[in-house]
């Protein structure tokens, strides 16, 4: 019986020193692994300029300004973000037309990657407000849309090219 218990106290022996990760000798060689896992950037492209066209005083003025697209690079789980618009009042020399005149509307969103996109139709003003939501992402996702931009023009507007700009952000 003795001889019985030596020989199964020698075969647990042996299995812990050939098994990995069991028993490791001194000087036994390592590897230290590292790796590096890349996040990208929030950001937002737009168009540079716009013309919206032309209309008599009392007409509203509206056209679509070009793709606005937000890209999430980030990859984060559950990301979300927010963009925003605001408008400088429209100048023609000494003539203004108040950045309240008008609206913009985002329209359509075109996603790529996980990302659910919200559009809120707002009337423009100098204060930065919410047109766009993204929720929910995962990973890398873009949100493209072409807003709408429209200006009723006072019935007083004295003729010319107005000019403002419109600034959008995402944060």
């Amino acid at each position: 019986m003795r001889a019985r218990s030596l020989s199964v106290a020698a075969a647990a022996a042996a299995l812990v020193l050939v098994q990995p990760g069991l028993a490791v000798a001194a000087d036994d060689p390592s590897t230290t692994v590292t790796y590096t896992v890349t996040s990208g950037a929030l950001t937002l492209s737009v168009p540079a300029s716009d013309d919206l066209g032309s209309g008599a005083p009392g007409t509203a003025i509206s056209g679509a300004i070009g793709p606005v697209t937000v890209t999430d690079d980030r990859a984060l789980a559950s990301a979300s973000w927010s963009v925003t618009a605001a408008e400088t009042d429209f100048t023609n020399g000494a003539s203004t037309i108040p950045a309240t005149s008008a609206g913009y509307d985002p329209g359509t969103i075109t996603t790529t990657g996980t990302i659910t996109a919200t559009t809120t139709s707002v009337t423009l003003s100098s204060s930065a407000q919410v047109v766009v939501t993204g929720s929910d992402g995962v990973a890398a996702n873009t949100a493209t849309w072409n807003p709408t931009v429209t200006v009723h023009v006072p019935a007083s507007a004295v003729g010319g090219t107005y000019t403002g700009t419109l600034t959008q952000s995402v944060a």
